[in-house]
């Protein structure tokens, strides 16, 4: 892996700058939850106050500047991402042990529906262009296609391996990471088809982000970001990141990349100069197990899940217990 890690990094050199100085970002705050079982993905409402965390069965809602209770979403056991439909006022949640999305008023956080999908549907997203949800289901290996006008599954997208997240070019097509082929799938709308393949060069894609201005897409893989041109998949930098990555974030304003490392306890951000020179920050320190993110569009604050965990022998191997009702949210800015 190592050898592998030097390899591509030659390739990428000339249009990476490495450490250039300070992002500036630094953990402010810490929102406590205190509940048990397991998280995945959060989401900012950039249209309010909110922010969606999925945790065990059930979704809180906080205030983004304060962690205060607003809310809380029941019945979505084993729940990993929420999206959002601003037009129509709708949520949308995962919930991967059930097998369906949840629909939730925007306003009221109250269910008003639920939609059977694939097997063990992960990561969601909404696309505006198409007005469909889509949801990436782990265990089905294919993408569930959500009229969103209706509530219901119009198309069932089989992808070839595992979709772990997805993104869309505001154009009708999407782009999805395939973890277990170190692969991006791209995906026609239009006629519910992978249209190409684009090989990583590394391992593991989790965390996927678009830059829609510069045609950029941003993979967070095992140790490494790997970005590349939307409009023909080439490679154009391959910048080495912090281990455990599980999220990427992007902040399109500030033209900043954020990838959360969850092993070493790290956010690594990068600097998008341009389409293709990118500016490697130094690491930002924060927790062990904050591996999944979310970028705030308006404050630019960015959001990370984790808790605390219990002393592991020597040795030992796999994630340590994690302490009970210790579950939190870090908040980074500048």
């Amino acid at each position: 892996m190592k050898k592998a890690l030097v390899f591509c990094f030659a390739i990428g050199c000339l249009q990476l700058v490495q450490a250039q100085g300070n992002s500036g970002y630094k953990v402010t705050k810490t929102f406590h939850i205190a509940s048990g079982g397991g998280w995945d993905y959060i989401a900012a409402d950039p249209n309010s106050n909110k922010l969606y965390v999925s945790h065990g069965g059930q979704v809180n809602i906080l205030d983004k500047k304060t962690g205060d209770s607003l809310g809380v979403i029941l019945n979505t056991t084993g729940v990993h991402g929420v999206a959002f439909n601003q037009a129509l006022g709708k949520g949308y949640t995962s919930n991967g042990r059930l097998n369906t999305v949840s629909v939730f008023d925007l306003a009221t956080a109250k269910v008003t529906g639920q939609i059977a999908t694939g097997q063990n549907p992960d990561a969601i997203m909404y696309d505006a262009f198409s007005n469909k949800i889509i949801t990436c289901n782990g265990r089905s290996l294919d993408l569930s296609v959500i009229d969103a006008a209706t509530n219901t599954v119009v198309a069932t997208i089989p992808v070839g391996g595992k979709p772990e997240t997805a993104v869309s070019n505001n154009a009708g097509k999407i782009y999805v990471n395939i973890e277990d082929k170190n692969e991006i799938a791209v995906v026609d709308l239009a006629t519910n088809q992978v249209t190409a393949r684009w090989p990583l060069g590394a391992e593991s894609p989790t965390g996927l982000e678009i830059d829609n201005a510069t045609h950029r897409l941003f993979a967070g893989c095992d140790k490494m970001l790997v970005v590349l041109n939307a409009d023909n998949g080439k490679v154009v930098a391959r910048p080495v990141i912090s281990d455990g990555c599980d999220g990427i974030g992007f902040d399109a304003q500030r033209k900043l990349i954020f990838a959360s490392c969850g092993q070493d306890g790290v956010m690594s951000v990068i600097k998008e100069q341009s389409a293709d020179k990118l500016v490697s920050y130094a690491n930002v320190p924060t927790k062990k197990g904050a591996r999944t993110i979310a970028v705030d569009a308006t404050t630019h604050m960015v959001y990370m899940p984790t808790a605390d965990f219990q002393p592991q022998p020597a040795g030992a191997k796999g994630w340590p217990s994690m302490v009970p009702g210790s579950f939190q949210v870090l908040v980074a800015e500048k």
